[in-house]
């Protein structure tokens, strides 16, 4: 370890928290020091398999470990008193109580969309903010879903050809590991209010949005699905639009002509490409259903719940430090070091495949 790495703690070692972990462990500039949590199940025995240091988030909690035979290597309170900065993953609402430990040990904390944005004061994707972050005491990194709007809706915005944005989302019922602890089967739920929070919370990253979203829970576990009716500022051609998507970062591209034409084939595309977990980074655009009608612009994407934040979160950590001052730099660190791509298949030469 050298001496300007940024020293990291996780607390919380559940979906998002494990994937945090490897994320930190792939990059250059950053150490792990150890995760904490309150369990001695599989899940913290998988960190402890892969010799990562397991502290104990609450005493109740290290009773727990001890009793199931995890070797604690101390509190919540020691691992925040050697690390730069903590990211937080535990479980909604719970991460705001939280807020004074990390306050009184003097570290940076990065919290997720599960929190309020009163909570932090700040709200965070990387192409969209990362400057008004830089030297914070804490960031919130926006959900999932919320992290998709800005990515697409920001990059037509910062093209010059987004007027105003409604979008329907179809959000998957609850996580997969979580399948049997029960959910939405065989129906779909609309959320009971229209603007769904998607929408205000996009805001809290880009005010100047003119973003309605409305969402409903269908029963699948499998990543959600937006589709977007977007007002132009002008006529425009499909090319344009889809230049502008192709300017941003961490907007991937998938077509229905190669056979990708549900959430479940892109779930499978991402383990054949030897993807960790089966994980998508990206927000993936269907290429080929996007449509221009003069200044009108219809699309729909997939994103990963359990893996779009993971990126924003690496590059939260080095906002919050300052060891990186520069957004563009810190997001194409962050994608070498994850293998995140533009495009999911090879181009093939037309001439060897007869086309």
């Amino acid at each position: 370890m050298t001496e300007n790495m940024i020293r990291v703690a996780v607390n919380g070692y559940g979906v998002i928290g494990k994937r945090v972990v490897d994320a930190v462990r792939a990059m250059p500039d950053m150490v792990l020091v150890g995760v904490a949590d309150v369990i001695g199940d599989w899940r913290i025995r998988t960190a402890v398999g892969q010799g990562i240091a397991v502290f104990a988030a609450t005493g109740q909690g290290e009773a727990a470990m001890r009793a199931a035979g995890v070797p604690v290597a101390g509190s919540l309170e020691d691992l925040l008193g050697v690390v730069d900065v903590v990211v937080d993953t535990t479980p909604k609402r719970v991460a705001a109580t939280n807020l004074a430990t990390y306050r009184a040990a003097g570290v940076k904390a990065v919290f997720q969309g599960g929190e309020a944005h009163a909570t932090t004061g700040h709200s965070f994707v990387a192409q969209a903010n990362y400057a008004s972050a830089v030297g914070r005491d804490m960031t919130r990194v926006v959900s999932c879903n919320t992290t998709s709007v800005v990515r697409v809706l920001g990059a037509l915005q910062d093209a010059g050809l987004l007027a105003r944005a409604r979008g329907v989302l179809i959000r998957r019922a609850t996580d997969p590991g979580e399948s049997h602890l029960g959910g939405v089967m065989n129906t779909v739920v609309p959320e009971a209010s229209i603007p769904s929070h998607q929408g205000p919370d996009a805001l809290t990253v880009r005010p100047d949005l003119d973003v309605v979203t409305m969402a409903a829970k269908a029963a699948h576990t499998q990543t959600h699905n937006h589709y977007w009716t977007l007002q132009l500022t002008r006529p425009a051609s499909r090319e344009e639009v889809l230049e502008a998507l192709r300017a941003a970062p961490r907007i991937a591209f998938i077509k229905m002509t190669d056979g990708l034409a549900a959430l479940n084939t892109t779930v499978e595309l991402m383990r054949d490409l030897g993807r960790p977990r089966g994980d998508m980074w990206e927000v993936a655009v269907w290429e080929d259903v996007l449509a221009v009608q003069d200044d009108e612009a219809f699309l729909t994407y997939q994103v990963y719940n359990e893996a779009i934040v993971v990126p924003e979160t690496i590059d939260a950590i080095r906002a919050l430090t300052g060891s990186v001052p520069d957004g563009p730099t810190s997001i194409a660190m962050t994608d070498q070091a994850l293998g995140m791509r533009r495009e999911f298949l090879p181009v093939l030469d037309q001439a060897v495949t007869g086309a």
